[in-house]
């Protein structure tokens, strides 16, 4: 049995659920994180491996939870396949033991926007890797709605920082201008976006694992106020000590690659998020839930430039 308030993180061993664990230990909170394979011990964090496809092994994970945080995902291009099965399995396990679930979303479902984004935003987007977020999120508030599940979902925009490699802003972005390479950029350079940063994420969705207000909601996490991927590539190649190269890739060009591009494919369906405006509106997690500082992109990006140098220099 876990200790009092125990919070536990599937997916721990991923971007966002290693940031969330994170910023539990740095408040002192009991943490257990839950991982596909076994990671080194760290203190003052129970370790546990599981497969959370199979039920006996789900339940055993999450056994004494005050709070479920779902930050487990599949492959990106297994997204359709594999994602709602993964998501109903969790819902299932923390169904009935009094634990609230906290879904760690992203802004997918709104699909394109004319203005910022809000939560009030119908779910309209049409494309594959949005339709599989709105089913997902409907399914976990039918459930709250029910009295099955109390659910929080918390929404992520695109991020980066330690450990963040698998985003738009990724090794993509931060990768390649730490190293002097070419970043490589889908839609439009120079239109505004909002970025997370990974720090900021694990904080903010701590807040809504504790806030009794946020029950049943659907929050946006807050953010620093956007950038263009041109203004992000070029702060992190300056932070790197290295000159900004930029490529984009050209919508029909983008189009003819995806036939045969797995990746590309998939990210042709979300292309939108980088041709127009894409800017978050978080006054509601600020106002509702509590005030919230997002670390500024000038100390966000120095600190992720950093990881980057550092984890490039153990691989030599």
């Amino acid at each position: 049995m876990s200790a009092p308030g125990t919070v536990v993180v599937l997916g721990a061993g991923g971007a966002i659920g290693s940031h969330v664990v994170d910023a539990l230990v740095d408040q002192g909170r009991p943490v257990r994180a839950v991982t596909r394979r076994a990671v080194p011990a760290r203190p003052g964090v129970d370790g546990a491996v599981a497969d959370l496809m199979d039920a006996g092994q789900l339940r055993a994970a999450i056994d004494g939870a005050a709070v479920v945080v779902h930050a487990a995902q599949p492959a990106y291009t297994r997204w359709s396949q594999e994602f709602p099965a993964l998501t109903d399995a969790v819902a299932d396990a923390v169904a009935g033991t009094g634990a609230r679930l906290l879904f760690a979303d992203n802004l997918y479902s709104y699909g394109p926007v004319d203005g910022p984004l809000t939560e009030d935003l119908p779910a309209a987007a049409t494309d594959r890797k949005g339709m599989v977020r709105t089913l997902m999120a409907n399914r976990l508030l039918r459930r709250h709605a029910d009295g099955e599940l109390d659910v929080v979902i918390g929404r992520v925009s695109d991020h980066y920082g330690p450990r963040g490699l698998m985003s738009a802003a990724g090794e993509t972005l931060f990768g390649a201008a730490t190293k002097g390479s070419t970043v490589q950029m889908v839609g439009s350079p120079d239109q505004p976006h909002s970025w997370s940063y990974l720090p900021d994420v694990g904080r903010a969705l701590v807040l809504l694992a504790d806030a009794p207000q946020a029950s049943g909601g659907i929050w946006h996490l807050p953010v620093a106020p956007a950038l263009t991927q041109c203004e992000l590539a070029t702060a992190a190649a300056a932070a790197a000590g290295r000159p900004v190269k930029i490529s984009v890739l050209p919508g029909p060009l983008h189009r003819g690659l995806a036939v045969f591009h797995p990746m590309l494919r998939e990210l042709l369906g979300t292309r939108y998020q980088f041709t127009a405006p894409f800017v978050v509106d978080d006054r509601r997690f600020t106002t509702d839930i509590a005030p919230f500082e997002p670390t500024p992109h000038a100390e966000a990006v120095a600190t992720t430039v950093a990881w980057f140098q550092d984890r490039a220099r153990a691989a030599a």
